[in-house]
């Protein structure tokens, strides 16, 4: 049995941004056509190297259901015309938005362009009319430098959760 801890951030105001404004290249497109197929590829595209298996036994009309839903935003970054990431948002009651998903594909780590993303996910978060909370969670499984990136970026922790995750 492997340790997990889940870190659960939030940031309530636009103010509490410290963007990171150099894109070093990267070019952020929404999908603004939904199709479940595309998430449902960067999620395995992006995730795979880190444990991100909870939705890969969805049924397509799940998949759907989720990506296709009007709360439900995708962007993608590329970088010289390849994918180099992505991001979800999810708008939730009450002002709430939802990182859903972020990151970024292997081949493009290390590179200096998570803090740009990041900060242009939580631009187009606070971009979405009526927001007045963000919020995102990260785990021990993610990249090393995830949580720090958050951070970085003005979230705040409120909250830690550790369970143990079977081999």
């Amino acid at each position: 049995m492997q340790e997990v801890i889940t870190y659960y951030l939030e940031m309530t105001s636009p103010s509490a941004l410290n963007p990171k404004l150099d894109s070093k290249g990267l070019i952020i497109k929404e999908c603004e056509i939904k199709q479940f197929q595309v998430n449902k590829f960067l999620y395995q595209f992006v995730g795979a190297a880190w444990e991100w298996t909870d939705k890969l036994k969805r049924s397509d009309s799940a998949w759907q259901s989720y990506a296709e839903n009007d709360n439900l935003r995708t962007w993608i970054a590329y970088y010289k015309g390849t994918i180099a990431g992505y991001f979800e948002l999810q708008q939730k009651a009450e002002g709430s938005v939802e990182l859903t998903y972020f990151g970024l594909a292997q081949n493009f780590i290390g590179k200096g362009f998570g803090g740009y993303l990041l900060s242009q996910a939580i631009k187009e978060a606070w971009g979405w009319g009526g927001t007045q909370r963000i919020r995102v969670n990260t785990c021990s499984l993610d990249h090393p430098s995830a949580l720090n990136n958050y951070k970085a970026r003005g979230f705040k922790l409120y909250k830690e959760v550790k369970r143990m995750k079977p081999q």
